[in-house]
């Protein structure tokens, strides 16, 4: 490889570019990174991390409400955007800086601007002219908004993260995680919000007790969800933006923001001319080793359109350094993996869903329950929480594990361990619950619905 500048030119310093480039270093690999916006990537600047210090602010507004009935007075209180915001933003400074460092300690070379394929072993950015024997590409997706009459006054999720100031109303359209997250964060903080999807339920794939679980828990907190529900087009007034829907009602509202999904952002890059095979979004197909239809060019990540989420495009990383630099050709593991979606109340869940398990082992067992959380016995909410689990009747193993309410997603972390390790429901059966949680449910569920 040393006829090369590089051993690994990554296009991209998001989450799995970053890890990539950091652990092909470390195991002796000439590497070098270029990036033209910021890093960390989506997850840590317009994403994971941005996105979830929102969420904990729109909980505050519940909490106080609830601290009432535990004995607590409080005095006057008020919610200040900007304040926020300016703190969200300097955590997200801090956290570019730990990127920085990181690829610094390690050894990989950080390269500022837009860097674009020439051929199989050659990338430019700006003037420069570079050579290596291997580029991945690690440059992820992008919102993707569809060609409605003055869709242009709306905003993303990119924008989102830095309004000056928090809108009285608000319509989000779309009905995947990304919109159910930001309807359940406006709301939370004072927005008077309104969701629109143009399907029959959202949140498709995942399991439909737990989306329509969720939907049934938003609207019990006031969210306005609208299903079947398309935008024909939205118009500017004095008093904010007017959305004209499918059924000739109109929505009027101080800020729309379109979640509608996010494409693979491989748009001129060079790829298609050097022969790298895309498919109709634009991915980078490749093979279980994350190679291209080029043997130099590699991709992870959302850029691949697999499994879009930061812990994914971290382990395919780490398998890609390892196959390229570490003599252990390694397949990214894409089975069993858990996931969460940050709304009011939470989801997490691992394994398969109801259908797929059926379409798959054929007989299953169902194991639901539906309960009040002992926090709202003295509050008196109406909030519920939904704990389900799903097994191969045959073998007796948990197949998939599910959950909607409080702190769904650290307490699915640690079934997710379970589920990987294909443990079956008799040893759930005989783990005792720590009482009293609603984590213990998953372990005292005994009959079959």
């Amino acid at each position: 490889m040393a006829d090369y500048d590089y051993d690994l030119f990554t296009i991209g310093a998001g989450s799995g570019g970053v890890r990539a480039s950091r652990v092909s270093a470390e195991f002796g690999a000439r590497v070098a990174v270029a990036e033209e916006r910021y890093l960390g990537g989506t997850c840590v600047n317009a994403g994971c991390i941005p996105k979830k210090l929102l969420v904990y602010a729109s909980h505050y507004g519940s909490d106080f409400e609830d601290c009432a009935a535990y004995g607590w007075t409080l005095g006057a209180r008020s919610f200040d955007w900007a304040t926020l915001i300016e703190n969200k933003d300097r955590e997200i400074e801090r956290l570019n800086g730990v990127y920085a460092r990181l690829l610094d300690a390690a050894g990989v070379e950080r390269i500022e601007g837009r860097a674009h394929i020439v051929d199989p072993h050659t990338v430019a950015v700006g003037e420069r002219r570079l050579t290596a024997a291997n580029i991945l590409v690690a440059t992820g997706s992008w919102p993707n908004v569809p060609d409605v009459p003055g869709v242009e006054h709306a905003i993303t999720s990119n924008e989102a993260f830095h309004l000056k100031s928090l809108p009285e109303r608000v319509a989000v359209v779309g009905g995947g995680y990304i919109a159910v997250e930001f309807a359940g964060i406006f709301h939370g903080l004072g927005a008077e919000t309104v969701q629109l999807y143009r399907g029959p339920l959202f949140l498709r794939g995942f399991d439909d007790d737990v989306r329509a679980a969720l939907a049934e828990e938003m609207r019990k907190r006031g969210i306005d969800l609208r299903f079947e529900a398309t935008v024909e087009k939205i118009e500017k007034t004095g008093a904010g933006l007017v959305a004209t829907l499918n059924d000739r009602s109109a929505v009027e509202v101080d800020q729309i923001l379109y979640a509608t999904g996010r494409l693979p952002l491989t748009g001129d890059l060079g790829l298609e001319a050097a022969g790298v095979e895309l498919d109709s979004k634009g991915a980078v197909v490749v093979d279980a080793y994350s190679r291209s239809s080029v043997p130099s060019i590699w991709a992870i990540g959302d850029a691949t359109d697999r499994i879009n989420l930061t812990p994914v495009a971290i382990n395919e990383g780490i398998a890609l350094a390892n196959t390229l630099f570490n003599d252990r050709p390694t397949i990214p593991d894409h089975e069993d993996v858990p996931s969460a979606v940050f709304s009011h109340p939470p989801i997490g869940t691992v394994g398969l869903t109801e259908t797929e398990a059926r379409e798959r082992y054929g007989e299953v067992e169902i194991y639901r329950s539906r309960f009040r959380p002992l926090r709202h016995t003295l509050t008196g909410s109406e909030e519920t929480t939904l704990m389900k689990l799903i097994v191969d009747r045959a073998s007796d193993r948990v197949v998939g594990a599910h959950m909607v309410g409080p702190d769904a997603a650290e307490i699915l972390q640690g079934l997710a361990i379970a589920v990987k390790c294909r443990a079956t429901k008799a040893q759930f059966d005989a783990t005792i619950g720590i009482n009293p949680t609603a984590a213990e449910e998953f372990v005292t569920m005994r009959s079959p619905v």
